[in-house]
């Protein structure tokens, strides 16, 4: 599996032909068609940077940011450097920020700069919904802490199957707070699967799907993640991920 790493001088062209290509597959409405209309959100979040001395375990599960509006969701991942989000492939976009456990229309540990992006090469090229999955390194200005010191993290589950219990969490545009559903996952294709939990519409793609400590998918691939707000899908967590989390934390 070819890996594409985006970097900030690439960044710009690299969110372009990433977006393009999902379009040109054939998908008739994105996971994210509010935040690209421009849909506002009122609340600001909170800048301030987040200290050691804060309360511990926000939760790893936040919204991602852009021209001042979530418009995505993605989650701290276990890394050695703890500076590593799980997010879709599809939510890349230029200027992104993370806010960790944001609710409310409060960032309680502030926003998170997104310094660099990975995506495998067959999500750059053909945006392979098999592929629907990107890793965001982060970091805040004047913070010395990690962030994974400040949340916590969800361990990558690969290779696990297709039948779970699962905790799926994603932040809708229209709201400041996440929605949360307990559901069943199955396998809907090859190298696709999916749940039915109510509720989740625009802006959840990239939630993360967690059983027992470990994130097993996100909200994405088939239809970036579904059609409907209430059944959505994500790639298989397989070697191809693997092999994406250990080009970056290797």
């Amino acid at each position: 599996m070819a890996i594409t790493f985006l970097r900030p001088a690439l960044a710009a062209a690299a969110a372009v032909l990433v977006l393009g290509a999902g379009l040109v597959a054939g998908t008739d409405t994105t996971a994210d068609d509010a935040y690209a209309a421009g849909a506002p959100v009122t609340t600001t979040p909170s800048t301030t940077p987040a200290t050691a001395t804060q309360e511990k375990m926000v939760s790893p599960v936040g919204a991602l940011f852009a021209n001042g509006h979530h418009f995505c969701t993605a989650s701290v991942v276990h890394s050695g450097a703890g500076d590593l989000v799980l997010t879709a492939a599809h939510c890349v976009q230029t200027g992104m920020s993370f806010a960790p456990g944001y609710h409310d229309g409060v960032a309680p540990l502030g926003m998170w700069t997104v310094t660099g992006v990975t995506v495998a090469d067959g999500w750059t090229s053909s945006a392979d919904p098999d592929l629907d999955f990107a890793f965001l390194t982060v970091q805040q200005a004047g913070n010395t802490a990690s962030l994974e010191s400040l949340t916590g993290a969800n361990v990558l589950g690969t290779d696990r199957g297709f039948d779970h219990t699962i905790t799926l969490t994603g932040y809708p545009d229209s709201t400041d707070s996440p929605v949360v559903c307990t559901g069943t996952t199955t396998r809907s294709d090859t190298y696709q699967q999916r749940v039915a939990c109510a509720g989740f519409p625009d802006g959840t793609s990239g939630g993360p799907w967690v059983t027992g400590g470990a994130v097993i998918g996100v909200i994405g691939g088939y239809e970036l993640g579904g059609d409907t707000p209430d059944v959505s899908y994500s790639a298989y967590f397989d070697d191809d991920i693997a092999k994406l989390y250990a080009s970056v934390d290797g």
